[in-house]
């Protein structure tokens, strides 16, 4: 049996507007098991985002407010902590690569002093070691000449080296999961590849457990062994990557899949790309029933006023959909 590092249970997280509350997250659970690379999938606007900054809960409050759930971690839950003990776990049980690292990085220190200063906050080293555990993880993240993006600033960095940067200071004290944020937005597919690739190695060689946040399923196939599919809020779908490449349940994951690219696609000049029909709801007209319904060429019409419950297909499957 897969060992759980962490247990998401009906969290449910809400945005207060002038009007009404809006919900962003809708109940979902999961677990992220010990030593593996979950993918977290769907549209922008779906909540994937939300759900991940929560467990660390970096949701600004107010407006946001995470309503109900657990987040378990090593025994406790997350959302009970005080603020001090959350923040001695930021960064050192628990890191964040974050969506833009342009915007994330502090753009009036250099890299090395960033990394130290993680450093300084969750260890006992002295200024002195920290600059030279800041040299090995930048050395460690395949950052070229290494001594010299110490004393840079993020604005004299590649877009992949400010990515790096990101991911060193994220594995500067050896956390027991990483959350990554699309680590590969903004990237040329060369620099996605490298990314995707150190990601890889750096589960192999630690064991850490890693959440993937991603609307790419080319980057699902790539590093993930499992996936939840995630829409209007809630998880759809989940299951393993040769469960959802090879038979997809869901009709939303079904259209996720049928458009991507294929080399027979690109090749015949006159053919059009699938898409699946209309956009994502907004947080305040989420439909009723399944919320994918009205974007559905399966909807039947019960799935018009009647929410369908998960379903087990296996031990490794599970759809949330009334064709189920």
């Amino acid at each position: 049996m897969p060992v759980p590092e962490l247990l998401v249970k009906n969290l449910k997280v809400s945005f207060s507007t002038s009007k009404k509350e809006l919900i962003a997250v809708r109940g979902i659970s999961y677990q992220l098991n010990q030593g593996e690379i979950l993918a977290l999938v769907g549209e922008s606007g779906c909540g994937k985002t939300v759900s991940a900054l929560s467990i660390l809960r970096l949701i600004q409050e107010p407006p946001g407010k995470i309503v109900s759930g657990e987040i378990i971690f090593a025994g406790k839950d997350l959302l009970k902590l005080k603020k001090k003990e959350l923040q001695g776990l930021r960064g050192k049980d628990i890191a964040m690569i974050f969506q833009d690292p342009m915007t994330s990085l502090n753009p009036v220190l250099t890299i090395g002093e960033q990394i130290i200063e993680t450093l300084l906050r969750h260890t006992s080293l002295s200024r002195k070691k920290a600059r030279e555990k800041s040299f090995r993880l930048l050395e460690q993240v395949e950052i070229p000449s290494p001594l010299q993006k110490l004393d840079q600033y993020p604005h004299q960095l590649s877009g992949g080296m400010r990515q790096r940067a990101m991911i060193a200071i994220a594995l500067s004290c050896s956390p027991r999961i990483l959350i990554a944020d699309e680590p590969t937005t903004a990237l040329d597919v060369l620099i996605q590849a490298q990314i995707l690739s150190l990601l890889k190695k750096i589960k192999k060689d630690t064991q850490m457990s890693i959440l993937l946040i991603t609307h790419d399923l080319g980057v699902v196939a790539e590093v993930a062994g499992r996936v939840m599919v995630m829409y209007a809020g809630e998880i759809v779908e989940s299951g393993s990557v040769n469960d959802l490449f090879r038979s997809p349940l869901h009709p939303y994951t079904i259209g996720l899949m049928e458009s991507i690219p294929t080399l027979e696609s690109t090749q015949q000049k006159l053919s059009k790309l699938k898409e699946i029909s209309g956009t994502v709801p907004s947080l305040s007209q989420v439909p009723f029933g399944c919320p994918f319904h009205p974007r559905c060429p399966t909807a039947e019409t019960r799935c018009k006023t009647d929410k369908p419950k998960f379903k087990e297909i296996s031990k490794t499957h599970s759809v949330n959909c009334w064709l189920h």
